[in-house]
């Protein structure tokens, strides 16, 4: 039952994050927010809910301290997988199309104006996670988020920033509880829906990405028990799967092959600064936030291939498929030192 649960738990908290994002966007379309607004900040937030709700639901549902372990491995495990794994695919796609091992052509400012954010925020949650003092937490807390809000403020103003958003926003797909509608009862609403519609189909998306989110943690726990393994390891290595391999693939590859290059790499970059503000921040106020073994070695393997990926681009002002497969060397190692622990 533990690893059905997982198994369910993982495309429960996708189609979630699907249903939240389109309704979110539709919500956008109603009230009249620009084309730009609705594909670069509400179309963010829906790709981002996920691995903001489900350690938020683990700190929250958890028992015995378990909660807090899972709620730290699914916030760590994020940026763990996309500084590595996500960037190794990303890589293995650059070399495997037509360009085969050139470089990528990205906005060098754009993606180390990320890491060097990510970096800044990741190495104080590390430093949080050594030292210990509640206090310090709390002031680190709202200085996280302050400083995600003075990031994206910094990035929209940008000279190239117009530019990139015009690329990534595209038309906003049908809402799919209209379709749903007309498939049942064989009518449905004109466009564009009404907005309550696309407000009710938002919220059914908040409340399936929770369901799933505590069964997820749920899986993980008895699972845990069973073969007497830390939960936080699990977790680390499972949730991104749900929380953020699948943006991975639906954005950064596809923007990878029609070689928009600073999208792909942005869109994980941009990923793991939002990683490290708010969920880190949830950690930091309702954990203890105390970083294991795991725990911390899963943050230095993330901190380590981040700032390989920015000294490069600072060193050599350009990235190549070969070197964003490096990262992937960086995962294997670490899961194989998890594996020599349990």
């Amino acid at each position: 039952m533990d690893i059905a649960a997982l198994i369910v738990a993982l495309p429960i908290i996708l189609a979630g994050a699907e249903l939240f994002t389109n309704g979110v966007e539709w919500v956008g379309e109603g009230f009249g927010l620009s084309e730009g607004a609705v594909g670069s900040v509400l179309a963010a937030i829906g790709t981002a809910l996920p691995e903001t709700i489900l350690p938020l639901v683990a700190i929250i549902v958890g028992h015995h301290g378990v909660g807090d372990e899972v709620g730290i491995g699914a916030i760590l495990g994020s940026p763990l997988m996309l500084s590595t794994l996500a960037i190794a695919i990303l890589g293995f796609t650059v070399i495997v199309t037509t360009r085969r091992g050139k470089d990528l052509h990205v906005t060098a400012s754009v993606i180390r104006q990320d890491l060097s954010t990510f970096l800044v925020l990741f190495a104080l949650a590390i430093v949080a996670g050594v030292v210990h003092v509640k206090a310090f937490h709390y002031v680190l807390s709202p200085v996280m988020v302050i400083a995600y809000v003075f990031y994206v403020r910094k990035h929209f103003r940008a000279p190239d920033e117009g530019r990139l958003e015009s690329e990534a926003t595209g038309s906003v797909r049908p809402l799919y509880l209209r379709r749903w509608v007309s498939a049942l009862f064989r009518r449905g609403w004109g466009p564009p829906p009404p907005t309550w519609a696309s407000i009710t189909q938002t919220v059914v998306g908040v409340a399936v990405i929770v369901g799933g989110a505590r069964l997820f943690v749920t899986g993980v726990t008895d699972l845990s028990h069973r073969f007497h393994v830390d939960p936080l390891a699990f977790a680390l290595l499972v949730a991104p799967i749900a929380t953020e391999l699948p943006e991975t693939f639906n954005s950064s590859i596809i923007w990878a092959r029609r070689r928009k290059d600073t999208l792909a790499v942005g869109n994980i970059t941009g990923a793991m600064v939002f990683g490290t503000a708010f969920p880190v921040s949830i950690g930091l106020l309702l954990t203890p936030w105390h970083l294991s073994a795991d725990s911390l070695a899963a943050a230095l393997v993330a901190f380590g291939a981040a700032l390989l990926l920015y000294a490069t681009l600072r060193i050599r002002g350009r990235l190549t498929g070969p070197l964003l497969l490096v990262q992937g060397v960086l995962y294997v190692g670490y899961v194989t030192y998890v594996l020599a622990r349990l």
